[in-house]
């Protein structure tokens, strides 16, 4: 190929690079239409109106018997926790747009899995916790609902044995239902 013809290829060239660029532009236009035709949107999944700016998650209390006695404190502070990592409100000791308070009301040890000799072949761990949700802004948002999970352990080991190992996945996923429920009206 001769040099002459190298420096034919370069305007075509330019005109692929114009083309890219234009197609880019229609690109983030259309998805920024798209997404501003959608109401409110966040990349978290909250379905929030732009006028709640605050939350408070009062302290939960332990309302039923057995479990650890810093169970309340700690959902309280991983529910505090998740809601600053997902949303872009502030968090405040009390009066927030958005309330969160609530009880754990069942800390229970059941026989999952039975077998053939009427045996648990399974035993599970189920936690309960009643929110009451208030959100000062749209009334119609308000709950006061139990939220339940479990973890399963072997039958032949104690609860002792399994609870540090429990209660974190089950923490865990009871915050992520209670989140789901309140700031992304699931």
């Amino acid at each position: 190929m001769t040099l002459k013809n190298r420096f034919k290829s370069i305007p075509s060239m330019r005109v692929s690079m114009n083309s890219k660029r234009l197609l880019t532009l229609f690109f983030v236009l259309h998805c920024s239409i798209f997404m501003s035709g959608c109401g409110v949107y966040s990349f978290t999944g909250t379905n929030l109106s732009p006028d709640i700016k605050t939350f408070s998650v009062l302290n939960f209390t332990m309302g039923t018997a057995g479990g650890p006695s810093d169970l309340p404190q700690r959902l309280t502070e991983e529910l505090k926790e998740y809601f600053q990592r997902n949303t872009s409100l502030i968090s405040q000791p009390g009066g927030g747009d958005l309330i969160l308070e609530g009880s754990i009301t069942g800390y229970d040890v059941l026989a999952a899995a039975p077998t053939a000799n009427d045996q648990a072949g399974l035993n599970r761990l189920n936690v309960t916790v009643q929110v009451r949700y208030t959100n000062a802004k749209d009334e119609t948002k308000n709950f006061d609902q139990s939220f339940t999970y479990y973890a399963d352990f072997p039958q032949d080991q104690t609860l002792n044995q399994n609870e540090a190992r429990l209660l974190p996945t089950i923490r865990e996923n009871l915050v992520q239902q209670i989140f789901n429920k309140s700031a992304a009206d699931w």
